[in-house]
């Protein structure tokens, strides 16, 4: 439960924002939040997080009216070119064959001679003039390398090539003159290596048994055919809504923000900072250092102010379409919402967290840009 908080979270954020994860044309982005969780303790119960202050109970912002701040442009029929929604043969493999890559598989080769471009295992140690010298050994560790791939000095891996796995044996090479270590610029040394093995991958062959087995929860196919027409429709739904919500970016003219839609937005911002901080079981100033780059969150804060306006821009335009268009968020889209991101109707735990003013918003930012997807335009 707690990691699919996190994921609904920052969906809430990208749909917000509307960029970030619609760009991604590899559609695994979209099924990664539809997994299991499962009710267990974590430093998440810790946080007490606020989310729906500054929010009504329609899931708009308090007592703004997006209207008074948004000059409404046309957003019906909004017309998308061929060349955003007609997903090429191309594109789509190359998705395919990404989500493919995550099922390959690595096997050792102990009975045949290593060629040009073979990953090998390997252990050395290197010597010059008879003395081991520092760093120039794997410690028994091991090291797989690509022939052809992987930089060494001199033909180090090309002395490789013809040997079979399990032969211990010297190869000799000479530093370069500009080495970058002294002690060892232009001396000759030999290596004395262990050949432990050749790595050979082995891609999966795209079959429908392979589908069904591993691809017919996630991308909801139990053939091949079904799998690429997921993957084309999938890749062709992102590019769709990427187009609309930078035609909402770019065509509607939001003439001020109200303070509190940025304070809210800033708010929101920082809570996902402390909630991923929470999963690392760090606190939040050891993660922003680690892994944002910034010593406090108020100096992310700063720093993060022109995105917090555009959020705010981009949120403030969504809640004028809804109101123009009069479109609300009923008990049924709170449901669907769930079932599509968690599996389960039951919202409950979520409404406990977040309230459901916040629920509201994060469902209503997904029924505007349904609403514009269906009413769009696809020019051929």
């Amino acid at each position: 439960m707690k990691k699919l908080l996190v994921l609904l979270l920052a969906t809430t954020m990208l749909f917000t924002v509307g960029c970030s994860s619609k760009n991604d044309t590899n559609v695994t982005n979209e099924v990664a939040q539809n997994e299991e969780t499962t009710e267990t303790e974590s430093p998440l119960d810790a946080l007490d997080l606020d989310y729906s202050t500054g929010l009504s109970d329609n899931g708009h912002y308090s007592n703004v009216k997006a209207s008074d701040f948004v000059e409404m442009v046309e957003y019906m029929n909004i017309s998308i070119p061929s060349e955003v929604h007609m997903i090429t043969e191309e594109i789509v493999q190359l998705n395919i064959d990404s989500i493919i890559a995550n099922f390959v598989t690595t096997s050792e080769v102990m009975d045949r001679e290593v060629v040009d471009g073979d990953t090998v295992n390997i252990d050395y140690v290197g010597s010059v003039d008879g003395v081991e010298f520092e760093g120039g050994s794997t410690g028994g560790n091991g090291a797989e390398v690509t022939i052809g791939v992987t930089s060494f000095i001199d033909d180090f891996l090309a002395q490789l090539i013809g040997h079979t796995p399990g032969e211990s044996f010297d190869i000799e090479v000479t530093f370069p003159e500009n080495y970058g270590a002294e002690e060892l610029s232009g001396k000759d040394a030999v290596f004395a290596i262990t050949l432990n093995s050749i790595i050979e991958t082995v891609t999966p062959e795209l079959t429908d048994a392979f589908v069904s087995e591993n691809l017919a929860t996630e991308f909801k196919s139990n053939t091949v055919e079904e799998f690429r027409t997921f993957v084309a429709d999938e890749l062709k739904a992102n590019a769709i809504e990427v187009y609309i919500q930078n035609y909402l970016s770019n065509e509607f003219v939001v003439t001020s923000v109200p303070e509190d839609v940025l304070t809210y937005q800033q708010t929101i911002m920082q809570n996902y900072y402390k909630m991923s901080a929470a999963q690392y079981n760090m606190t939040l100033d050891e993660y922003l250092i680690s892994y944002v780059g910034y010593e406090t969150i108020e100096a992310l804060t700063e720093a993060s102010q022109e995105e917090i306006a555009r959020t705010s821009q981009y949120a403030l335009i969504v809640q004028g379409v809804a109101e123009d268009a009069n479109l609300v968020v009923t008990e049924e889209n709170l449901k669907a919402y769930f079932v599509k991101f968690t599996g389960e109707e039951d919202y409950s735990r979520f409404e406990e967290l977040y309230g459901i003013s916040y629920l509201k918003k994060s469902v209503l930012q997904e029924i505007v840009l349904d609403f514009l997807v269906s009413n769009a335009i696809l020019e051929q």
